[in-house]
């Protein structure tokens, strides 16, 4: 025969040999299952390690017949041993399962989260007494689940103190059964990992008062004037007040001279762009002061309710929520890669932005900064802030932009007062 039929036909007597002859096919099927699983099954639970030991404990074996060392005979004898007692230690039913929670999956640097484990038995068999492996990011939370009864659930807590800014991963939980010579191990995963976000730390900052007046799309300020685009009222007119803003109807209806007054608009769109390139910074510190900083600032301009958007080398945000923004910041890394022009991905992601903040190191030279302020609109104010631990604050004003030094975190809102 040609064609698929004459394939099936000599597949047959393949898999009908003598060794499945007049079996069920129930039980040729698990076999055959077996057959395949069964080299995955060695490579799991027998480690490396184990695996060397039995190779030397065959091969003192086999040589013992032709050299007569005894202590060949000894060696194999040992490492048989420690085989079979590994494989018998890892016996056992792990049939648990687990969930993880986190008190608070947003932190910041200093506090403490606190993960809860629970591990239940779902089967109807006593489960055996098991290690447990909890992964906090590179460290590792090591601890013994007990044998737990069917139905029965045993609960672990897990706190961790928060070191320093990071997106830390916690979990999978893993549950390991074997030796302790890690020869032979029952490894399972039980739960999914969770992400915390620690964020960096910030401070809390007054009112920003800088911005673009008489705009068109800007917003009320609060601040009353004698003109600008928002109408407020009437008062009395005062010597040296514009003619052109007098209000004749009111003032033809009261009999003395009325004016206008308006409400300042101001637009306040706020671009803050952070230098992420190490060769910036002089030390790590000098690094997370700078993130702290860019995240002081946006966090008050969220809170202000006034349109930000962020920039760090290639990416880029635009968001309403402070809590949005410290979880972006808080897997924020250095990239040596960025572009030195820092007003070039700023134009690109905020280019109608009135108020620009450039967050550098202290290894940024200020022709580099006249160059970067000399890109934006000069119709926009620009702010360089340059982190800078061994040097004093200060506030230095230049054509194009004001330059401002910071050394400590406590010293922001001293500058960011006096900017105004």
């Amino acid at each position: 025969m040609e064609g698929p039929r004459s394939k099936i036909r000599k597949f047959r007597p393949t898999f009908e040999n003598a060794r499945f002859a007049g079996l069920p096919f129930k039980f040729r099927y698990r076999t055959t299952n077996l057959r395949y699983k069964l080299p995955g099954w060695l490579t799991t639970y027998i480690s490396p390690l184990g695996w060397s030991i039995t190779a030397i404990a065959l091969v003192c074996l086999a040589a013992f017949p032709a050299l007569g060392w005894h202590e060949l005979l000894v060696c194999a004898v040992i490492g048989l041993i420690m085989l079979i007692c590994g494989i018998v230690m890892s016996l056992g039913n792990t049939t648990f399962q687990s969930a993880l929670s986190v008190s608070n999956d947003h932190i910041a640097v200093g506090d403490t989260v606190k993960v809860d484990v629970d591990i239940s038995n779902p089967g109807k068999r006593p489960t055996a007494s098991v290690i447990g492996d909890l992964p906090m990011g590179r460290a590792h939370q090591h601890f013994r689940i007990p044998r737990l009864a069917p139905g029965k659930s045993w609960d672990k807590k897990v706190e961790f103190h928060a070191m320093a800014r990071a997106i830390l991963p916690a979990g999978p939980l893993t549950i390991s059964k074997g030796d302790p010579f890690g020869i032979v191990r029952h490894e399972q995963s039980l739960s999914e990992s969770v992400n915390i976000f620690i964020h960096p730390k910030t401070i809390l900052l007054n009112t920003l008062d800088s911005g673009v007046f008489r705009d068109l799309e800007g917003s009320p300020s609060g601040q009353v004037v004698d003109d600008d685009l928002d109408f407020y009222g009437l008062r009395e007119y005062r010597s040296g007040d514009d003619i052109r803003n007098v209000h004749w109807l009111s003032s033809a209806k009261t009999g003395s001279l009325t004016v206008r007054q308006y409400e300042a608009t101001k637009r306040t769109d706020t671009s803050i762009t952070l230098s992420i390139n190490p060769a910036d910074y002089a030390s790590e510190d000098e690094f997370e002061l700078a993130i702290s900083v860019a995240a002081s600032i946006g966090v008050e301009c969220l809170v202000e309710d006034r349109p930000l958007s962020t920039q760090a080398s290639k990416d880029s945000l635009i968001t309403h929520s402070p809590t949005f923004l410290l979880d972006w910041m808080s897997g924020i890394k250095p990239d040596p890669d960025e572009n030195p022009n820092l007003a070039d991905t700023t134009l690109r992601t905020s280019p109608g932005a009135s108020f620009y903040f450039f967050i550098v190191g202290s290894g940024a030279k200020l022709e580099r900064l006249r160059r970067i302020a000399a890109a934006l609109s000069h119709e926009s104010v620009c702010i360089m802030l340059r982190i800078d631990t061994l040097a004093t604050n200060g506030i230095h004003q230049y054509d194009d932009f004001t330059l401002a030094t910071l050394p400590s975190l406590d010293d922001l809102p001293q500058i960011m007062e006096a900017l105004k």
